[in-house]
């Protein structure tokens, strides 16, 4: 530009918006949109039709059946989870076209992206409405005093509202991304603790004692007073929204939205760990000598991500909310939680299935790799189990027995479905497709689906075990320690070869 020339026009978003919209559809005929909003209403009112009786019960059962405190948990629960929902898609972000077109054009940065604000405002308030709606549905007295069906949803979903504020600020800056971030974190484990100590002491229904209209008016107005003034600042502060923070939004909606069309896990695990590493300020450590070097790797990596290991080891006490529930799905969550516990450091595994070139380098063929690779997940998942199980028993949800050893023989099971899920790879796209009378069903994704999970079979014993309900004995933990035993010696000798290197 040269010396006395003005700057650039700022073009109104508009018209350049309607440009697009009208270019990119073009070619559609059009009747299309009309008939694509024919066909969400249909399916809208027959699945509605199906399931009516259960969205009833889940937002508004015929009787109370949760105490106060439950109640309060899980609104907690879901203001708590709302946050990092929000944070991962956003909340301000536009589409991947608009941000290759858009967001370096000579427009309003404010009016560009106050559509994002509006649609982010409404889906926080919405789904911290329903949530409310159905906190209150199992809490609320019957019949319902005064109009607290009404006030209680509204007021969760300004509480939604502000949420979004929170994620808006974490947004804008970094420095504080980590403090907010953080108490949203501690708000979802006081929920969560919540609801463990309901399921523990088990609390009667709800009854008595009910805040009044006046109290919840009065809570609402101020909460739309705070909300009100909050949108407005935000509205006035949007266009001083980083641009890196912007592009990385739209990756991450992008990369769901490619996972789900393609059926393909793999590439939300892959932005995630990529994200992970890169805020990360590493400094260079030397691997133990003593130690195989693809488990002084893992070690390594355990080592710097303490934050997981704090979140694991607050999870254990999550299988106590299943205490009522049936007790091979109480079994299923114990050895799922294990393989959480166990996928902390397989992300080593799923780099090397892509590129073995560490093997190479090491000489390593695949079976003694793998064997390496299954000694800290295993660690991992036989100390959570074992805690899990441990608890459970402290609050009588078990009966008698050794648990304790039975979580540690519950280690391999966790670390073979845990290194056998990052084994998988890509979706194979290339196999023929299943013919059903619904149509066609593809094979990759389903294959990629069920890859791990098959290998739950191995905690059979355990599911059993749970399920009797009876006192565990010693033949019992020796019967899982065989069958774990097994199942690890099988899985080496069919899935890895001493002198293949790939994975």
């Amino acid at each position: 530009m040269t010396a006395g020339s003005s700057a650039p026009p700022v073009v109104r978003a508009g018209p350049v918006r309607r440009w697009i919209r009208r270019t990119r559809s073009a070619h559609r005929d059009r009747g299309e949109s009309a008939g694509t909003a024919y066909l969400l209403v249909f399916l809208a009112v027959v699945v509605g039709g199906l399931v009516h009786r259960y969205l009833r019960a889940v937002f508004w059962p015929v009787a109370p059946n949760a105490s106060a405190l439950a109640g309060v948990a899980l609104f907690l629960v879901v203001l708590g989870t709302l946050h990092p929902a929000l944070r991962r898609l956003g909340p301000v972000a536009l589409s991947r076209p608009a941000t290759s077109w858009l967001l370096t054009a000579p427009l309003s940065r404010r009016v560009l992206l106050l559509p994002a604000l509006w649609l982010a405002a409404v889906s926080a308030g919405g789904a911290a409405g329903l949530a409310t709606l159905a906190i209150v549905g199992h809490v609320a007295p019957r019949p319902v005093p005064g109009q607290a069906e009404v006030i209680l949803p509204a007021i969760g979903a300004l509480a939604g509202v502000g949420v979004l504020l929170v994620a808006m600020a974490a947004q804008a800056g970094r420095r504080r991304a980590a403090w907010l971030d953080g108490a949203a974190s501690l708000v979802l484990a006081a929920g969560l603790a919540g609801l463990v100590v309901d399921s523990a002491v088990d609390l009667p229904p709800a009854a008595g004692a009910w805040p009044d209209d006046t109290g919840l008016l009065a809570v609402a107005g101020a909460l739309a007073l705070a909300v009100t003034t909050g949108l407005v600042a935000a509205v006035r502060g949007l266009a001083g929204t980083p641009n890196d923070r912007i592009l990385e939004a739209a990756a991450t909606a992008g990369t769901l939205l490619d996972s789900a069309h393609g059926v393909e896990p793999s590439f939300v695990t892959d932005l995630v760990q990529r994200r992970y590493w890169a805020r990360r300020r590493l400094r260079s450590a030397r691997l133990r000598r003593r130690v195989p070097v693809l488990i002084a790797q893992d070690l390594l990596l355990v080592r710097r991500r303490p934050g997981r290991l704090v979140a694991l080891a607050g999870a254990v006490a999550l299988p106590a909310l299943l205490a009522s529930a049936p007790p091979w799905l109480l079994a299923v969550a114990v050895l799922a939680g294990g393989t959480v516990a166990a996928g902390t450091s397989t992300a080593t595994v799923r780099t090397d299935a892509g590129n073995p070139v560490l093997l190479r380098l090491l000489g390593l063929g695949s079976r003694a790799a793998i064997a390496q690779r299954l000694c800290v997940p295993g660690v991992l998942a036989a100390l959570w189990c074992t805690a899990a199980l441990t608890v459970l028993r402290l609050l009588d949800v078990l009966p008698a027995g050794p648990w304790w050893a039975l979580g540690l023989v519950l280690g391999p099971v966790g670390a073979v479905i845990a290194v056998r899920r990052a084994r998988a790879g890509f979706v194979d796209n290339g196999l023929l497709p299943i013919d059903t009378p619904m149509g066609t069903l593809a094979t990759g994704p389903l294959i990629g689906v069920v890859v791990g999970i098959d290998m739950l079979v191995l905690g059979l014993p355990t599911v059993l075990l749970i399920a009797v309900g009876g006192p565990l004995t010693w033949a019992g933990v020796t019967g899982q320690a065989v069958a774990a035993a097994l199942g690890v010696w099988a899985y080496l000798r069919l899935t890895t070869s001493p002198r293949r290197v790939d994975l």
